[in-house]
């Protein structure tokens, strides 16, 4: 079992998905989620991600060892 994160590192963690500028709102979304989060982006987990490898790892880190 992983350690808890500390809190700046946990902030980090969710700095690396806001805000890319590959950013493009996913209009099928009601326009209060345009939040420049990743999880609302029209490339989310999609191959069209070019920073898909980022979410794949984070995804990885979450699996049991």
């Amino acid at each position: 079992m992983r350690p808890a994160p500390f809190p700046d590192e946990e902030d980090d963690d969710e700095e690396k998905f806001v805000n890319r500028p590959c950013y493009e709102f996913n209009a099928r979304l009601s326009g209060a989620f345009n939040d420049r989060h990743c999880r609302h982006c029209r490339h989310y987990l999609t191959a069209r991600c070019p920073h898909i490898e980022d979410f794949l790892e984070d995804v990885e880190d979450l699996s049991p060892e």
